[in-house]
């Protein structure tokens, strides 16, 4: 029974060594730290700032209200020169509109003018048409006259009592009554001419050639008219994209007067660059928020450990005081003097740190954890290789 006992107590020493060089040459870090990135809340325009109280480390939300911007010295010169541009516009508008209605008068006039015009001027040549049909009926009973008396001075003197000198003045007679007739046939066929015109609305007369002054200065007012009517549609276009263009120019002095500063992302106020009523102006930094989203953990190991790693790699963070753990994969490897990369991170790295090799660990449980998600600054360590406690470890978390 002795010997058992010795092998017994020899058996549980070399576990015992075990587990002790086991817990104490696992790969491990030095320190570790819960780190995230820094985002920086810029002022978007110039002006007087007002800022909603809040202490360092307050948690906010993406999209909160963090503060405003105020300035009533916003440039306002371009939006003054198209107000300007449009009241020009607008004037020759109402200019044009005023020169169309008086056109639009003018001819209303002169077509009141022409119709009246007309309606006399065909009374006017059926009166002439009618004076022409009794000249030519008193000249046609003249002729008869004439040719009466010219049949009988032919008898007389065939008889020899006319003389020859009177039948020659009958002839005559005759003739020139012939010569009248004829003239007064052809005045007729040009009054019936003129009036069957004058009905179709063109006038045939000395002085003008198919109209009278009423519809030619109509027709000079209609193509003005026209003239015009493009040059209001002109017009209205051009006062159409100078409202967009005020209307533009409004919003971007609205913009300018006034602005709000919103958290961009979910996470604590890390660090103030502006006090409240400070003038600032535009693309200043006026807060930085630590990105919650972005949490990682930051870590310096040996030499002869970092060797061993590789991105990717399966590790463990451990939170100091804590008996949780956190399963992570190996982010980045940035090696020694890595003070560069820490540059856009909340807790930069220690002297210390800097002296041994630097290690960035992703697990995504922190992210998730209503304790550790946001615990930027929170210390632990962090292991790559399994110990031999770690099955106890796991049955007790």
């Amino acid at each position: 029974m002795k010997w058992i006992r010795v092998v017994g107590g020899f058996v549980i020493a070399l576990g015992a060594l075990w587990v002790i060089l086991g817990e104490q040459l696992a790969g491990a870090s030095a320190d570790a730290v819960l780190n995230a990135r820094l985002t920086t809340v810029r002022a978007p325009i110039a002006g007087d700032l007002t800022l909603a109280r809040r202490e360092l480390g307050t948690f906010v939300e993406q999209g909160e209200p963090l503060g405003s911007l105020s300035d009533p010295r916003a440039d306002t010169v371009r939006l003054d020169d198209l107000v300007l541009e449009r009241a020009v516009a607008q004037s020759e508008i109402d200019r044009l509109t005023a020169e169309i209605a008086a056109h639009e008068e003018a001819i209303a006039a002169l077509e009141t003018r022409a119709r009246d015009y007309g309606v006399r001027r065909q009374r006017q040549l059926e009166a002439q048409l009618e004076q022409r049909h009794a000249q030519a009926r008193a000249l046609e009973a003249t002729l008869e006259e004439a040719r009466g008396a010219l049949s009988r001075s032919t008898e007389l003197q065939s008889r020899g009592i006319e003389t020859a000198a009177n039948f020659d003045r009958y002839r005559a007679a005759a003739r020139v009554a012939e010569r009248q007739l004829e003239a007064a046939q052809a005045d007729i066929e040009v009054a019936q001419i003129e009036l069957s015109s004058a009905r179709r609305g063109v006038f045939l007369g000395e002085g003008y050639n198919d109209a009278p002054y009423s519809e030619q200065r109509i027709s000079e007012l209609s193509v003005q008219m026209r003239l015009l009517n493009a040059q209001l549609a002109g017009e209205r276009s051009r006062i159409a994209a100078i409202e967009a263009r005020v209307d533009a120019e409004r919003r971007r002095v609205n913009d300018l007067r006034t602005a709000d500063l919103n958290a961009n992302a979910r996470g604590r106020v890390w660090s103030m660059l502006a006090a409240d009523g400070e003038r600032v102006q535009r693309g200043q930094d006026v807060m930085r928020l630590v990105d919650c989203a972005s949490t990682i953990v930051t870590l310096s190991v040996a030499e002869s450990v970092y060797n061993t790693l590789a991105i990717g790699d399966a590790a463990e963070f451990r939170p100091s005081g804590s008996d949780r753990v956190f399963a992570g994969t190996v982010l980045r490897l940035a090696g020694s003097g890595a003070a560069t990369i820490y540059q856009n991170l909340a807790v930069a790295p220690s002297q210390r740190h800097l002296e041994r090799y630097d290690v960035a660990l992703q697990a995504p449980g922190l992210v998730d954890d209503d304790e550790m998600g946001c615990a930027v600054g929170r210390t632990g360590r962090v292991f790559f290789e399994t110990r031999p406690l770690d099955g106890l470890r796991r049955l007790f978390d």
